[in-house]
């Protein structure tokens, strides 16, 4: 999902639903060095979240190790500076905690 694509699906929801809560989070390293937002409030089917998350591109992984017992290998991942990826969530709220909402095609 493009910048102007989130940005008019948060209006849009601003515009046509209350806001329960909004945010952004940085992922850490492990996550894919990137950031999550995420729009909380009440659709037409209770509590909603829609969420956004944009991590870098892995360009290389690489594994470093012994083969010594006891050992442990590490691994390294080498993210690029310009390419990022894009995912986009919707969740609806039960019983405690988020269910993912998924697009089901019937053929």
């Amino acid at each position: 999902m493009t910048d102007e694509k989130w940005l008019d699906a948060k209006s849009k929801i601003k515009e046509k639903f209350e806001i329960v809560e909004e945010g952004k989070e940085e992922l850490g390293e492990m996550e894919g060095r990137g950031f999550r937002e995420f729009v909380i409030f009440s659709g037409p089917l209770g509590k909603m979240k829609i969420e956004r998350t944009v991590k870098a591109i892995v360009l290389d992984k690489k594994t470093f190790g012994s083969k010594r017992i006891g050992n442990q290998a590490t691994v390294e991942y080498i993210y690029s500076d310009t390419e990022k990826s894009s995912k986009f969530k919707a969740y609806k709220w039960d019983d405690n905690n988020w269910i993912e909402l998924t697009a089901e095609i019937g053929l």
